[in-house]
């Protein structure tokens, strides 16, 4: 995919963008191939980058008391960045990794301020980016706070229905917030009662 496909596909999924538009946003971000296990953004880092990814998935994660603690998979068509960086201009409580070789658009804080400045539909593609992600988030809350294990491993799959494929189950147990052991008990499949 060049990069005007990729700002079409994402004037498509997203919200219509002018034509204007779409080429100031080809000349204001850049293609980004990083390989599998890459890290896009390190703990205490100062982050101003966004993502969408066109192929590949990435976590953001925290690592605490030497544990790691997934709390965001992105996939095709989905945009991802350090949320605390990239608004706040603080450095990153967490890391962002891409966990298969990816193809990303990058677009910089400073050129998506300047576009939703110049245009009002880019504008309104930001805030749709937001408030997606911003309801993902609400939706995990809910999530590991009121669902039971099993509620929460039907719920990823409902989502992501081909994650335990593209994932690593110890990163789906943080990310729900259960053990790998726990998981793995979920997983295995039930016998029947024999009489």
């Amino acid at each position: 995919m060049n990069k005007e496909e990729i700002i079409d596909l994402i004037s498509e999924e997203y919200s219509l963008l002018t034509s204007d538009c779409k080429s100031e946003l080809s000349n204001n971000s850049r293609i980004v191939t990083p390989e599998k296990n890459t890290i896009l953004v390190k703990e205490g880092q100062f982050s101003d980058k966004t993502f969408f990814i066109i192929k590949g998935c990435a976590r953001a994660y925290y690592l605490k008391d030497g544990r790691d603690i997934s709390d965001w998979f992105a996939f095709e068509n989905d945009f991802i960045c350090s949320i605390n960086s990239f608004f706040l201009n603080i450095p990153s409580p967490h890391f962002i990794e891409v966990l298969e070789d990816s193809l990303l658009l990058e677009i910089s804080r400073e050129n998506v301020e300047k576009l939703s400045d110049k245009y009002s539909d880019f504008e309104r593609l930001n805030r749709i980016v937001v408030t997606k992600t911003m309801l993902q988030q609400q939706e995990r809350i809910v999530s590991i706070q009121f669902q039971s294990a099993e509620q929460k491993y039907e719920n990823i799959l409902s989502i992501y229905p081909n994650v335990t494929q593209r994932i690593p189950l110890t990163h789906i147990a943080s990310y729900i917030g259960i053990t790998l052991e726990t998981l793995s008990r979920i997983r295995k499949p039930k016998k029947a009662n024999l009489i």
